[in-house]
């Protein structure tokens, strides 16, 4: 099967509340119009031309409330962007600017209680072939912006259950135990991991129509356990962005699905 150079995807579950004062039929207001319009605000988007440089992705899909409304759990919203070009082993994937853009759509058009996230992690667009060296010893981005969430309120602390989903691919669950050293030996306090194990009992419904994008279905998961410093689209990108580069460096070259939901245990 041929996985794609590389796409985000980013599926949240959850009870969207629309602002009263929006027009839910006027175009330039629907998840995929807003989006769109964040991105080139922020210059994250690459022009849709041949040779164009610059930004983090190219324009893809999103919508509301599907692919399926009758799911047991479905998405209140979703987003899917291409990426243009490799990337270095010592950058990180646009995870964080990723999920920022959607948190900045989602305040635009109401409020959204999260519930669970899914983001596809396309390892795949690692440029492999760079020194190892610079796999093994560069302290990644997400690595340096956890000051960021030094100054925050201690109650909003939040455990959370981390699965990462290999698809056909076992490489994700070959690695576990390194990963779980790896979380206990950085010094952050964004996600404390305590525990793993090598199932999946989130009981969300998985996005099979997403499967021709990685080497889906799910079929190897990973399961974290810990305490995320807040349930927040902030602290599930740096957590997504840490994974994703983490994986990439012990091996795992085959896109994972993560899966973040609250856990009480």
């Amino acid at each position: 099967m041929r996985i794609p150079n590389g796409t985000l995807f980013a599926g949240l579950h959850g009870e969207l509340t629309l602002h009263p004062w929006r027009d839910p039929v006027a175009a330039e207001s629907d998840a995929y119009s807003l989006f769109h319009s964040r991105s080139v605000a922020m210059g994250w988007l690459t022009e849709a031309r041949e040779g164009a440089t610059g930004g983090f992705w190219g324009m893809n899909d999103a919508g509301q409330q599907g692919p399926d409304p009758n799911a047991q759990q479905p998405y209140a919203l979703w987003f899917q962007v291409d990426l243009p070009r490799l990337v270095s082993p010592k950058q990180s994937l646009p995870l964080q600017p990723f999920l920022a853009c959607i948190g900045d759509v989602i305040a635009r058009m109401g409020s959204f209680q999260l519930d669970a996230l899914q983001v596809l992690l396309p390892l795949q667009s690692f440029d492999r072939s760079a020194d190892d060296s610079s796999h093994k010893d560069i302290m990644y981005a997400s690595i340096g912006s956890t000051g960021w969430f030094f100054d925050r309120n201690p109650s909003a602390a939040a455990r959370a259950q981390v699965v990462l989903d290999g698809g056909q691919s076992p490489a994700i669950r070959s690695v576990a135990a390194e990963l779980f050293e790896r979380l206990q030996q950085v010094k952050q306090t964004v996600f404390v991991c305590d525990e793993f194990s090598l199932t999946d009992d989130t009981n969300l419904e998985k996005p099979i129509y997403i499967d021709n994008l990685w080497v889906g279905p799910p079929q190897h998961p990973l399961t974290l356990y810990g305490t995320l410093a807040e349930w927040s689209l902030d602290a599930l990108g740096w957590l997504a962005t840490f994974l994703a580069s983490e994986s990439f460096k012990f091996g795992v070259t085959t896109p994972l699905l993560l899966t973040v939901s609250r856990f009480e245990g």
